[in-house]
């Protein structure tokens, strides 16, 4: 997979190099000539482009034109979106991942930008704290698609309408699936025959539009 990450910081840095060690192709665009002249040395497996990757020259020089993924992850969420922008209806490129500086402008990271999914820091500590802490209660932990689909947790408890009863018969819509379920210190793969019980936590990748019925089911 050719990935093309605008921004050379920690945050960048790090993905690249968790990137290439999955056997992935990365470039890192970044505008300061110190920063690509630090890193950029021989026998590196991530190759550098300086320059400003809100440019459509730059971008294309560093080959975004045949990435599979490009992921804006600089400290600036103009900037951010810009490249998100750019990557998505200049280049086609199939997914745009942009971090989220500051979570008050988390709404804008969307597909009017072109982002198919944002990372927002702050958002993500909030879900894994109540996560952790909340039981019997609906908890959602990421959002997909720029919001139109999310990943969503409910731990529960012994009054939920889902205990003791197999997925299948709990009538689950469409657009919701259960992808795990940690039980004790299992994660287990979910069966249509697979019953629930109380203190299993229950995640579903579901659309914004069954959120309310996959509530119903799980948590009451």
């Amino acid at each position: 997979m050719k990935v093309v990450v605008a921004g050379g910081g920690s945050v960048g840095r790090f993905t690249a190099e968790q990137l290439v060690r999955a056997g992935h192709e990365v470039t890192i665009i970044d505008n300061d000539a110190a920063v690509v002249g630090e890193y950029d040395k021989g026998g590196t497996a991530v190759r550098w482009v300086a320059g400003d990757a809100c440019d459509v020259a730059v971008l294309a020089s560093a080959g975004v034109p045949g990435a599979d993924v490009v992921a804006s992850v600089t400290g600036d969420d103009e900037d951010n979106l810009v490249v998100s922008l750019l990557a998505k209806q200049e280049f086609g490129v199939p997914r745009v991942v942009a971090r989220v500086n500051n979570p008050n402008n988390h709404w804008m990271f969307n597909d009017m930008w072109g982002v198919d999914v944002s990372v927002s820091t702050p958002h993500l500590i909030t879900a894994l704290v109540q996560e952790a802490v909340t039981v019997g209660s609906f908890v959602r932990l990421m959002q997909l698609k720029a919001g139109r689909a999310e990943l969503v947790e409910v731990t529960l408890v012994e009054t939920s309408p889902a205990c003791d009863r197999a997925l299948a018969d709990l009538g689950f819509p469409r657009s919701a699936t259960v992808v795990a379920i940690v039980r004790g210190d299992r994660v287990m793969v979910p069966r249509s025959d697979t019953v629930l019980r109380a203190g299993d936590e229950v995640m579903a990748l579901i659309t914004e539009d069954a959120e309310a019925e996959v509530s119903r089911i799980l948590v009451g």
